[in-house]
């Protein structure tokens, strides 16, 4: 595994994500229900299936990228 790759993660764009998907999960909540504890319930819910996710996709594209 090139060490350089995994380095210039950290320094990715891709954190970019992380402040969406707080908001996009606490909007999703937000909608389905009007108690605070149920809706940072399926807050919780909705950003973890949002990371595992984008994270399948980006460890598709990671490794198609390491096939060229």
């Amino acid at each position: 595994m090139n060490m350089l790759l995994l380095g210039s993660i950290w320094d990715a764009q891709i954190w970019y994500a992380v402040p969406l998907i707080v908001v996009i999960s606490l909007v999703y909540g937000g909608t389905r229900h009007e108690h605070l504890k149920e809706i940072v319930g399926h807050s919780v819910r909705a950003a973890i299936w949002l990371i595992v996710f984008l994270g399948i996709i980006f460890a598709l594209v990671w490794w198609a990228n390491m096939q060229v």
